[in-house]
């Protein structure tokens, strides 16, 4: 990239953040770096995301999105999904997932396959579903595989059956009802429902926003091994939110996600130290 592709880039970027709502107060990230170094300003828009300053994230998403970053696509999709910042638009979350899934991210994949399996938002298309649940499979992406087999007339364990109607009903915005079901589940053992449960009370979706708890639920299932829940720790120990400053513990955490193929793990152990 050109030295003056990226200086338009940062003022671009300047500018847009300039006109972030007055919440959104958060010193800006070197946005320099960002345009540069995708892998480290993926990692800096998620510190954002966490913090709850949308604005920021969606800046620093949108500009590395518009150079083909399937990463930066997704998380904007999850920001017009979910009405992060903004206003819902699906149609826009649609255009999103879908690029960052053929750009290759199994998250999206996933996504995708889950809103056309489950019609709660979109038509159901069990083709669309099969073809976007099968890649996310062939990734390794074990409830892609799950949904997948279930799609083609497989049964499954009553347990199988109520994760995914909380996440087919989270993809429908009934976040509610979705996490009465993962916290019964959690209760009942489940590390993926302990996981998704500590998100949402993270984000305050379906619930009083507890940082407290979402921590605490986190660290169970990081310990227990899910790369997801590690990741998450890591940031909470990074950023001092939920749990309290430690770096060190931070990068402890990435690196065992990291072990496991975990891509934003991977993009936050290549960040600058603190």
């Amino acid at each position: 990239m050109s030295k003056r592709m990226i200086n338009r880039s940062v003022r671009v970027l300047a500018i847009s953040m300039g006109f972030l709502a007055s919440g959104a107060s958060a010193q800006a990230p070197d946005l320099v770096e960002i345009v540069r170094n995708p892998i480290i300003g993926n990692f800096k828009g998620y510190a954002e995301f966490k913090m709850g300053q949308y604005g920021n994230a969606r800046a620093i998403w949108e500009a590395l999105a518009e150079r083909g970053n399937a990463e930066a696509h997704f998380n904007l999709g999850i920001l017009d999904e979910d009405g992060l910042g903004g206003a819902h638009n699906l149609k826009a979350a649609l255009a999103h997932y879908e690029k960052s899934a053929i750009a290759g991210s199994g998250k999206a994949q996933y996504r995708l396959g889950l809103l056309y399996f489950s019609g709660a938002t979109v038509p159901r298309d069990d083709v669309k579903a099969a073809r976007w649940l099968g890649a996310a499979a062939a990734q390794g992406d074990q409830d892609a595989a799950a949904l997948l087999a279930q799609l083609n007339g497989a049964s499954a364990t009553p347990a199988q059956q109520d994760f995914f109607k909380a996440d087919t009903l989270r993809a429908g915005g009934q976040n509610a009802q979705a996490v009465a079901i993962w916290r019964r589940l959690a209760q009942g053992g489940d590390m993926r429902s302990r996981t998704r449960l500590a998100w949402m009370l993270e984000a305050g979706m379906g619930a009083s926003r507890d940082l407290d708890a979402a921590a605490t639920l986190f660290r169970q299932s990081a310990q227990e091994g899910d790369a997801e829940a590690q990741y998450a720790l890591g940031m909470m120990l990074q950023m001092g939110k939920g749990q309290a400053l430690d770096p060190l513990q931070a990068r402890a955490w990435w690196q065992r996600a990291a072990l496991q193929g975990h891509r934003p793990a991977i993009a936050a152990l290549a960040a600058p130290g603190p």
